[in-house]
């Protein structure tokens, strides 16, 4: 990553250098610049950018040519002067000055609370731990259950930290959900350079990466780092059982072929995910149907969809994606929706990254950085004031708040405008619920596919299978030939199916019940000592953020952990019962003032009960100065055997 800390690179030839600022990003070009040359004029309110509208990259910064022209000229002169060896004149802004440069980049003011997050972001203030990492002499053994993104970033970290640890995956490849997932379509909904380790660049070829180029980045991440050579691949963790004489946890394993083994571990860090194990309807005759039927994540290689009649049962995100990349391919696609979701525009879906912007993220000091650091204000926690309850504010349940209701209106435009020339589907499209009551998909062209004379949408749920389709609750028979069944996840059923039992002899399933999981941070639980979970009970991302960016944090937060035992030369760490219950009374106190238990509306979020389970009710900065630094007193400490 090009900064001041990193070697210089190969010096870009002027001309290639100066086309590839014909594409920069206008705003973040500001802040470099102003980093090289101490200049502040490059602050002044003849380039000050305007706020992003919407979730767009705000690309321009709403300038005008001629005064981005000057710019681009402006940094074409820094960098020429910095590749010549001149020092850059604020290499760490920190403090005012970085809140100034933040709020200029973004046009809006960026709150003194976002300072120590955004340093460590853009790399102006190291990472640090008070607590050095676990000894290597210490022979701390670490179990890691998974080799998705949180289970391979475990195993980099507990490697660099010296910790002897095994991975295990019940999959065969690394990537987790991301080997899993190969429906037509599937990619992200978090910007690409956002959806990546923060440490690990890579040269994205679309600003949202699609599956492919994902699992590609986890596949060569794990081979850069030598990774693989610890995991155990088809191998599934089926039972993990403490034992309090020695402190030790011991855990079951089942290989492919059914041999159960065991094997024993000072700790367990549970990587398994949350949505990696398909929710499948229960829905009568569905043996009896002459057909193929499937969940998304579990898509048939090979399968030809060409003149066939195809059925999708959901319209959530996975749907969405499926439904635009296979319309026109099929003879018909009937689409099942039981409620219509939010859809915001986006121009940047399908857009390819040149490789113009990739010479800027690789030979323009800082660029990469604060380009990173754009997306994560844009994406992160400035929606989040629209998504809580104002109490006094009433519009018949469509909104929560007065800037909530704007955004109603503003995504209603755009429905409206999508469909036109068809208000039989404006009336089954827009939501009578509050944006955001469930997570903002983009649009990759779900309207345009509806619009199709082959496609049919259905507002009806689904009753049962027959022989050549399906009934739908109003009695309606729908032939069909494929069943894709888009009915997501077991969201709330964490560790499911895994047995757990802790120090009390309790099973973790008896102990939250079926579908309400608790945990301290989202990671720890009272009886479990020595138990880390990461992306556990509400730590989902609901408003916007990237999962990379949370595990991060998560990972480095039980790294430390693991180096106060050591530093103590003590054996267990649980969480203390009193801290536990505090922090989830205020995650639900959080979450009854959020738009997620709003009454008009379901969401994969919440049990049956209408708690929240998934989702996080705070917002970004939150959960990073929560989980910055483990505190001892959260804990009960012992020396066991």
């Amino acid at each position: 990553m090009t900064d001041i800390l990193s070697p210089r690179p190969q010096v870009l030839d002027p001309a290639e250098l100066e086309s590839a600022l014909r594409l920069a990003n206008i705003p973040v070009l500001l802040a470099v610049t102003f980093q090289l040359t101490g200049d502040r004029i490059w602050l002044s309110d003849r380039y000050r950018p305007t706020r992003s509208a919407g979730m767009d990259e705000n690309l321009t910064g709403g300038l005008s040519e001629k005064t981005r022209d000057e710019v681009r000229r402006g940094a074409l002169a820094a960098v020429k002067a910095w590749n010549s060896g001149a020092p850059p004149a604020v290499p760490r802004p920190e403090g005012e000055l970085l809140l100034e440069l933040l709020a200029f980049v973004n046009g809006e003011d960026v709150p003194a609370e976002y300072e120590p997050m955004m340093a460590e972001l853009l790399g102006h203030r190291p990472v640090t731990s008070p607590v050095p990492p676990p000894r290597p002499d210490r022979r701390t053994k670490v179990l890691v259950i998974g080799a998705g993104v949180a289970g391979l970033l475990s195993s980099l970290r507990l490697r660099e930290a010296g910790v002897d640890h095994m991975v295990v995956e019940k999959n065969e490849r690394v990537g987790g959900g991301w080997w899993e997932n190969t429906y037509p379509g599937c990619g992200v909904d978090t910007p690409s350079h956002l959806y990546s380790f923060s440490f690990e660049p890579h040269p994205w070829s679309t600003f949202f990466g699609k599956r492919d180029e994902v699992q590609a980045y986890l596949e060569a991440f794990a081979d850069r780092h030598d990774l693989r050579r610890g995991i155990v691949f088809g191998t599934e963790v089926t039972d993990l059982e403490y034992t309090a004489a020695d402190g030790t946890w011991t855990a079951t394993l089942r290989a492919a072929d059914g041999t159960e083994t065991t094997t024993r571990a000072d700790a367990v860090i549970s990587a398994v995910g949350v949505l990696n194990r398909p929710k499948v309807p229960d829905l009568p005759g569905r043996d009896g149907f002459r057909g193929e039927a499937f969940h998304s994540a579990r898509w048939p290689a090979g399968i030809d969809l060409a003149g066939r009649r195809v059925a999708v049962v959901g319209s959530g995100a996975s749907a969405m994606q499926i439904v635009p990349a296979v319309a026109g391919t099929p003879a018909s696609l009937t689409v099942f929706q039981r409620s219509p979701q939010w859809i915001a525009h986006n121009a940047d879906y399908f857009r390819p990254v040149d490789p113009g912007v990739h010479r800027l993220m690789e030979h323009v000091p800082y660029y990469r950085r604060w380009y990173r650091a754009k997306l994560n204000w844009i994406f992160n926690d400035r929606v989040h004031p629209s998504l809580e309850i104002d109490p006094d504010w009433d519009t018949d349940g469509r909104s929560v708040n007065a800037v909530n209701d704007g955004h109603r209106r503003f995504y209603t435009r755009y429905v409206e405008r999508q469909l036109r020339d068809r208000p039989d589907l404006l009336a089954k499209c827009l939501p009578d619920y509050p944006p955001f009551g469930k997570r903002m998909l983009l649009d990759n062209g779900w309207y345009t596919a509806l619009c199709r004379e082959d496609v049919r949408l259905v507002t009806e749920g689904v009753r049962a299978f027959t022989p050549t389709g399906l009934v739908d609750t109003a009695g309606e028979h729908h032939e069909a030939d494929v069943v894709v069944l888009a009915t997501g996840f077991e969201s709330t059923r964490y560790l499911h199916p895994m047995r757990v039992r802790g120090r009390s002899g309790r099973l973790l399933g008896e102990v939250w019940g079926e579908h309400d999981a608790r945990a301290y941070l989202g990671m720890t639980v009272p009886d479990f000592p020595n138990l880390f979970l990461l992306s556990g009970p509400n730590t989902g991302l609901g408003h916007g953020g990237s999962f990379f960016t949370i595990v991060e944090w998560q990972v480095r937060y039980v790294v430390e952990a693991l180096g106060l035992l050591d530093a103590n030369g003590l054996r267990t760490m649980e969480c203390r019962a009193d801290v536990c219950a505090s922090y989830n009374e205020a995650v639900d106190a959080a979450h009854a003032k959020l738009v997620w238990v709003h009454p008009k509306m379901t969401n994969w979020y919440r049990n049956a009960a209408g708690r929240v389970v998934a989702a996080s009710p705070w917002r970004i900065v939150d959960y990073f100065t929560m989980t910055r630094h483990v505190d001892p007193a959260d804990f009960v400490w012992t020396n066991v055997g």
